[in-house]
């Protein structure tokens, strides 16, 4: 491909999530417009919301009210409640604010943040093969943990007791056939639905951090290459003008994807850091090696890969802007006039401040934050564990 082929031809953003974007649209959350219409998507979005989400997290809530008495039981239906919670929450705020990332979007896809030549398309590359390696990381183990959580009343014998993968109340009785299988059936979309929301709307705004970090890879490789050629001594403060744009446009995409997705984060953290303290206690009081045992199991792997995933690529994002102020000193600096020099100080002393992602500016997203919430999870673990053999 030729280098006016490279400059003509946009680069696609949106492909490196296009996986996530079909999902949404089968499960009703990524309508055809800007904002949902009076429509039949708008339909199937609510009827598909309500039956597979809604109504699963209402007969869960209601079947809790029976096993205050029961620490194991209890502590079981909490891990899982707590997760589908969390999708009720994420969903209501998805919805409320699908304008927004639309529009987050279109900005991505603006000239300002396009890879100048193949060069600049090649230094981000790596970056999006890391969100990919992840985002099927967190696939699979999801995928494993629906998979035991569905199977192990079938593998373990407990369908004979007509036990479901979920406890849950229901308004018919459910130990009789054709009932018991409708409702096992039931029981299994529901929670693929549920998983598959929570894994592409996490991985979404992980994306989002993503394009925040490859944009200032983009920025530190233009001011870099400030003057490139003897030719080029005129175009340098138009170079650095375009560069300081770009960087000013890179803090407003990052303060709106932020705002877009801080309170999820704040919530999700909070939830996080009680399941995977639950998990490891039902870990302690199942049988071991057992098909339930492997579905607690595979759900606390997914739950540390979703955590760590959010601070690796918000950490990744902090440490890429802390690189601005030392790439503009790798340019040949010293060949430019006095006046660039200041303008070049200046955009320094801007960039000084790294960018940090926060939930609701109470604390950062960062591999310090996941490790607080790593000894957080233990302490509820050993609370539990203690309360249990007391």
């Amino acid at each position: 491909m030729s280098s006016r082929q490279d400059r003509s031809e946009k680069f696609n953003w949106l492909l490196t999530v296009k996986t996530n974007i079909i999902m949404l649209k089968i499960t009703g959350l990524w309508p055809q417009g800007k904002t949902y219409k009076a429509d039949f998507y708008s339909l199937y979005a609510v009827i598909s919301v309500s039956l597979f989400l809604l109504l699963d997290v209402l007969s869960g809530l209601i079947n809790m009210m029976f096993l205050l008495t029961d620490l194991q039981a209890l502590t079981a239906t909490i891990c899982t409640m707590a997760t589908k919670i969390v999708a009720v929450f994420k969903v209501y705020y998805f919805i409320k604010n699908i304008g927004t990332l639309k529009k987050l979007m279109d900005i991505l896809m603006s000239d300002m943040f396009q890879p100048k030549n193949a060069r600049q398309r090649d230094l981000v590359q790596p970056s999006l093969d890391e969100w990919k390696m992840v985002f099927w990381m967190l696939y699979i183990t999801s995928s494993g943990a629906v998979f035991f959580f569905s199977s192990y009343p079938l593998v373990d014998g407990f369908f004979k007791e007509y036990r479901l993968p979920f406890a849950a109340w229901y308004p018919y009785n459910t130990n009789r056939s054709p009932i018991y299988e409708l409702t096992y059936l039931y029981q299994v979309i529901s929670i693929t639905y549920i998983a598959i929301v929570n894994v592409d709307i996490d991985t979404l705004i992980a994306a989002l951090n993503t394009f925040v970090g490859t944009q200032f890879d983009l920025l530190c490789d233009n001011l870099k290459t400030l003057q490139e050629k003897e030719t080029e001594i005129l175009l340098v403060r138009d170079k650095l003008i375009r560069c300081v744009r770009h960087h000013k446009e890179i803090l407003s995409f990052a303060e709106k994807s932020n705002n877009f997705f801080n309170l999820i984060i704040f919530f999700q953290f909070f939830v996080s850091a009680v399941v995977l303290g639950l998990n490891l206690f039902q870990l302690t009081v199942v049988e071991p090696f057992s098909s339930e045992f492997y579905s607690f199991l595979s759900y606390e792997n997914g739950t540390l890969v979703e955590i760590f995933m959010f601070c690796w690529f918000a950490n990744e994002v902090t440490l890429k802007s802390e690189g601005v102020a030392y790439a503009a000193f790798e340019s040949e600096w010293v060949n430019f006039s006095p006046d660039v020099k200041k303008e070049i100080i200046f955009f320094v002393t801007r960039c000084q401040r790294p960018l940090k992602i926060s939930a609701m500016n109470i604390f950062y997203l960062s591999l310090e934050t996941f490790m607080k919430i790593l000894r957080a999870a233990y302490s509820y673990f050993a609370f539990l564990h203690q309360v249990n053999n007391n």
